[in-house]
């Protein structure tokens, strides 16, 4: 059906609008930070701003906690994700439902809820201030919307992809990894990037699970770097920048298969 030219062009001009409505604060944060510090009358584009609000806030020190609680909660969040939507979306087995239904009890109880708890039992473990205080709850979290997603990915699998790789003589190992895995990236791809985000981003847990600052991630720098120049919108502007870009890199390059894993995500949800 061919779709008429105004139509069309109404449709370009609304997501033009969006896209200009996205993207304008980018824009202007981009700006202040580029901008003058506070009570600098000089002009120009001031790109010592990140190098100030580097040093001052010590985000070397942040970035690399947060990468390291990443690189940690990432791989063990996918692969156990993996392996219980496989489970829940290919199996039968006694209390599967419930079970499955306890995940999803993961994605309903907020961390504030939890943490007060969760930091006095690692405090009898002896587990505070440490790396797996921080990332073994995101862990748990990124676990129970992984099983969730990962479950109707494999759902909605062909049965007869199933049964012939049975017929074939394949493990439930190799069924997995072999035959429903590799289809199934795109949205592999999507939620390991969701995790990546939340993880990145988590602003609560690790402050009450390092209460000496040990293991202080960059949004925890970011925070203490606002109350110290809460006054000066050029640093913090690039303070802000500095914290995103991860997130923004890896977004760039994942985009493609974030994109077609969200569309495959919603049209078999």
């Amino acid at each position: 059906m061919k779709v008429p030219l105004v139509e069309r062009v109404l449709d370009e001009i609304i997501l033009v609008v969006f896209t200009l409505f996205a993207i304008f604060p980018i824009i202007t944060i981009i700006a202040t930070a580029l901008g003058p510090q506070l009570g600098d009358p000089s002009g120009g584009l001031h790109w010592e701003n990140f190098a100030v609000a580097w040093d001052e806030g010590g985000f070397s020190q942040s970035l690399l906690r947060s990468a390291l609680v990443a690189i940690l909660v990432l791989p063990v969040a996918l692969i156990v994700s993996i392996l219980a939507g496989y489970a829940f979306g290919t199996m039968t087995f006694p209390g599967s439902t419930v079970l499955f239904y306890v995940f999803l009890f993961g994605l309903m109880v907020p961390a504030e809820a939890i943490v007060i708890p969760l930091y006095y039992d690692f405090r009898a473990l002896g587990l505070t201030d440490t790396i797996f205080a921080i990332a073994l709850p995101q862990i748990a979290q990124s676990v129970a919307f992984g099983t969730f997603w990962m479950r109707t990915q494999f759902r909605a699998m062909p049965r007869e992809v199933l049964e012939a790789a049975a017929i074939d003589g394949a493990g439930a190992q190799k069924t997995l990894w072999r035959i429903l895995v590799p289809p199934a990236f795109p949205s592999v791809a999507t939620v390991g990037v969701l995790m990546f985000m939340w993880t990145w981003n988590e602003f609560l847990i690790p402050l009450v699970m390092s209460p000496s600052g040990a293991w202080r991630t960059a949004p925890l720098a970011l925070k203490i770097f606002k109350g110290q120049y809460t006054a000066d919108a050029a640093l913090m502007a690039a303070a802000g920048l500095v914290v995103a870009i991860p997130i923004v890199v890896v977004f760039t390059f994942t985009q493609k298969y974030f994109i077609s894993g969200m569309l495959e995500g919603a049209s078999k949800g």
